[in-house]
């Protein structure tokens, strides 16, 4: 693998350090597996495009945040009022979305953005090196969003979502709103989720209708590969541990290239990776005891040749 593909997998691990994030907050915190993120991430790449073409890419990153917002809202309306178990609401929300983002993109299925400037090209020019600015930009939004999501999820706002995500009816006989909090968790992680999408049509100048796809695999890669090697303790640790492994996620997908395996296969190669850091636990219990057995049965044998 290159020096070029190597550098630009850390940029792209940081960019989905967010997706990360976004997942992390909705699947650990809130132990909801909420699909809306392949929708409001392609949402936010498509408001960002569009604020990218009117010449206001500020406002774009700005706008994605909102409309990650309202989208998590949305399925948490349906799973908190409507009474839509949290998959289905998520695959109805996601699904609305297409159309909404395709309606955010004035119904063309891709916005290419190399004649204009993004947030890349504007923090470029203090730079000699252009390409400096494509790792210290994405540094700068993983850092940010989790030091925010670090400080937030130890108020009181923020335990109380934890409380939701560990024991919703504990919560409730607390006189608690688990609504609320739910719906609030719902919508950071999406919004946590759209600034990556924002952030990454910025980065590849373009937003595609279906740059989404898939997403859900993505983020849950980079959550189980982080968790595997740093383990899960505190909620800083786990934000930390998330965002490295969407780095080291897309290192191996870098390195799975320059083995020349074929781009259309890079889905399963994610599906395996997050197969196998699931199945991790039962691999190494299931390793160990048959070390175990092994050892046992040596001694067994090393005890009747002695006899």
């Amino acid at each position: 693998m290159t020096l070029v593909a190597l550098t630009g997998a850390i940029e792209l691990g940081l960019i989905f350090a967010l997706i990360a994030m976004g997942i992390f907050v909705s699947y650990r915190i809130l132990g909801i597996a909420d699909l809306t993120v392949e929708g409001s991430f392609t949402a936010g790449a498509a408001v960002s495009a569009v604020f990218i073409v009117a010449g206001r890419p500020f406002i774009g990153i700005i706008m994605a945040v909102l409309v990650g917002a309202a989208s998590g809202l949305c399925s948490a309306f349906l799973q908190t009022k409507m009474r839509v178990q949290p998959i289905l609401a998520g695959i109805l929300t996601m699904t609305a979305l297409y159309s909404v983002s395709l309606g955010i993109m004035g119904g063309r299925p891709n916005i290419h953005l190399l004649l204009d400037d993004t947030l890349f090209d504007i923090f470029g020019r203090f730079f000699e090196n252009r390409g400096t600015i494509r790792m210290l930009l994405p540094l700068f939004f993983a850092s940010l969003t989790g030091l925010t999501l670090s400080v937030f999820f130890h108020t009181r706002l923020g335990l109380a979502i934890r409380a939701t995500g560990d024991n919703e009816a504990m919560v409730r006989a607390s006189s608690i709103n688990s609504n609320i909090t739910k719906s609030v968790g719902l919508a950071i992680g999406n919004a946590v989720t759209a600034l990556s999408g924002g952030l990454i049509a910025q980065y590849q100048g373009f937003a595609d209708i279906n740059m989404g796809f898939g997403m859900v695999v993505v983020a849950l890669a980079s959550l189980f590969v982080g968790e595997t090697l740093f383990g899960r303790r505190s909620v800083v640790w786990n934000i930390c541990a998330v965002s490295v492994g969407a780095v080291i996620y897309r290192i191996i997908l870098a390195l799975a290239l320059s083995f020349r395996l074929n781009p259309a296969n890079l889905r399963a190669v994610s599906a395996l990776i997050v197969a196998v850091a699931i199945s991790y636990p039962a691999i190494k219990d299931r390793w160990i005891m048959l070390r175990l057995r092994y050892k046992h049965k040596k001694s067994q044998k090393s005890g009747g040749h002695n006899a």
